[in-house]
């Protein structure tokens, strides 16, 4: 059927509800909002689904949960697993309790057993309790910090990660081979929990998180020392952090914890931001109105869903509070995490290992080699660091210390498998406390790391290009750059061509090439003269593509005048 058939059959067939036909009924005519709902189905990519709600296969409702439920479901069974139970947790998003509803109904009258949160709860604690409860997979609906139109559909499979090949090609297939939505299985709510298919969790598996967290903290002294001293501001930002953060660090004792009022409930519609992104300034705006107000040395702020985590430290020679990036923010832990470790344990494991996105600043290589201890580069995305754990517990070989991602996200212990800003935010209080107890603010410790290993500097630009014309643009660009690849970035020779597509490293200068050694993924990288880096990659969440890069000086302004010619060229792009 084409885009208009599709339509009719949703506005006629009685399966479908009639606040759906009513939705839409109203755009009838509008042959351009018709297509854009209809021309295909919302596509389900190597982290689930992500898209606006409303009505349409091509938008986030209860039928596109539901297909997608099936297909997980259809695989799920072909596994031949005793493991048939599933984990579901929701966010504070629009449609979040109804799609985690519908998507536990659908496991249901599959057979496969749903444990459901009572409440709105973080990703890294959905990604523990597939561990905990030992399930075979497990759904989170969130659309991280997307906009408040949009939600979404994470599969985690049983080792708590986002789901990896085989099993994230298999599911794929499984819902891709779904043709007929009133075909997909479902039952009430009051028959699933009747037939023991459907169970609502909550305070235990809190319990047995919260004191997983509290594991990583390598310094209570310090804690206990400073937290009537240390002033902390943080804001949920209408999400799931409120709770389990506040817990945490009152559990370990800091007593100057402050939460912005007005963003402190849950609220799909995010109402005092436009996109509730901690990497966006608009996002401190009240944290930092607060911070000056208490003269906090801390300004935390979690997106949505909890596993990405956005810092201002204050400098006190300045007054002022400085922004860290991903990058800044990840480098500072992973020193943190690295040199405690150290000094506890007199020595490093020999095999133990930091993992990074290819995407991730270069600094923490520095920070890795510094404490002799091995650099493991992945693909973006945290499954891939998460699939590194699994790999190391299943070989033997390797002792996971640190990872992280560019994108505000790490994760310290091996308790979950994906990113963590609950434990973000409790280490980053923990490590503010230890420095304060030698007279260092965090700020002063990240201008130590630049003198100690250089002024790393790493930026991103998000060009975006909405809609089918927009996907149709970014496709174009990725095709154009792999088949002419750059000579020159920003003024600066590009080194090494690689192409995450094709598993090729080309280097300009001999013309030998190499293989990348990682999974098929559209991904293009260029190794720049100076240490300086550009990557670009289509996102997999948005309508856009990303151009990522990272420059070293001796100065912070030698860094920043390449890193400025670096973004001159990728702007010519918009």
């Amino acid at each position: 059927m084409n885009y208009q058939d599709t339509y009719q059959e949703w506005i006629t067939n009685p399966y479908f509800d009639e606040a759906t036909k009513e939705e839409l009924k109203a755009i009838a005519g509008d042959d351009k909002e018709i297509k854009e709902r209809f021309y295909s189905d919302l596509a389900f990519g190597t982290a689930g689904l992500r898209g606006i709600i409303g009505a349409g296969i091509n938008r986030m409702n209860i039928y596109v949960v539901r297909k997608a439920t099936q297909g997980l479901a259809d695989y799920i069974l072909s596994q031949n697993t005793d493991k048939k139970r599933v984990a579901i947790a929701f966010d504070s998003r629009h449609m979040s309790t109804e799609f985690a509803d519908e998507a536990a109904r659908c496991l249901a009258a599959n057979g496969i057993k749903a444990f459901v949160f009572d409440a709105l709860r973080p990703t890294p604690e959905l990604s523990f309790a597939v561990r905990q409860l030992e399930c075979i997979a497990g759904i989170n609906i969130t659309a991280s910090h997307n906009p408040p139109a949009y939600n979404g559909y994470k599969v985690y499979w049983e080792d708590g990660a986002q789901f990896t090949p085989p099993h994230d090609k298999g599911v794929t297939a499984c819902v891709n081979a779904i043709t007929d939505i009133s075909k997909v299985k479902t039952m009430s709510q009051e028959e699933a929990k009747a037939a023991g298919l459907y169970e609502v969790i909550g305070a235990a598996i809190d319990d047995a998180y919260i004191a997983e967290v509290k594991k990583q903290v390598l310094n209570q002294g310090a804690i206990d020392e400073m937290a009537s001293k240390l002033k902390i501001v943080y804001t949920p930002l209408h999400g799931t952090g409120n709770i389990p953060v506040r817990r945490v660090l009152d559990e370990l004792g800091f007593k100057n914890v402050y939460v912005v009022p007005e963003q402190e409930l849950p609220d799909g519609d995010f109402p005092t931001v436009s996109y509730p992104n901690p990497e966006a300034k608009e996002a401190f705006e009240l944290g930092l109105a607060l911070a000056k107000e208490k003269d906090a040395d801390l300004v935390l702020a979690t997106d949505p869903d909890a596993d990405r985590l956005g810092v201002y430290v204050k400098d006190t020679k300045s007054g002022e509070y400085i922004s860290l990036t991903g990058n800044m923010s990840g480098s500072l832990l992973g020193e943190y995490v690295l040199s405690q470790k150290k000094a506890k344990e007199g020595n490093l494991p020999a095999d133990g290992a930091v993992v990074k996105s290819i995407v991730t600043t270069n600094l923490v290589d520095a920070v890795a080699e510094s404490y002799g201890v091995k650099l493991i580069e992945v693909l973006t995305g945290f499954k891939f660091i998460g699939q590194q754990m699994l790999n190391f517990e299943k070989t033997g070989k390797g002792t996971y210390l640190f990872g992280l991602e560019e994108s505000y996200g790490c994760l310290i212990g091996t308790y979950a498998r994906d990113k963590d800003a609950v434990s973000a935010t409790v280490a980053l209080c923990e490590a503010a406390a230890y420095y304060a107890t030698q007279g260092k603010t965090l700020w002063d410790v990240m201008t130590e790391m630049y003198d100690k290993y250089g002024y790393y500097l790493d930026k991103i630009i998000s060009l975006e290009f909405a809609g089918l014309d927009g996907a149709e643009k970014i496709k174009s660009m990725i095709e154009n750059f792999r088949a002419n690849p750059p000579k020159v970035i920003g003024g600066l020779k590009v080194l090494k061509a690689r192409d995450y597509g094709k598993d090729t490293i080309l280097d300009i200068a001999t013309g030998d090439v190499t293989p990348t050694g990682l999974p098929n993924s559209n991904v293009l990288y260029y190794e720049l003269e100076n240490d300086a880096w550009l990557c670009v990659r289509p996102s997999g969440t948005e309508p856009k593509i990303k151009f990522y890069y990272g420059t070293k000086g001796a100065t912070m302004e030698e860094s920043q005048a390449v890193s400025a010619k670096i973004e001159e060229w990728a702007s010519e792009y918009k």
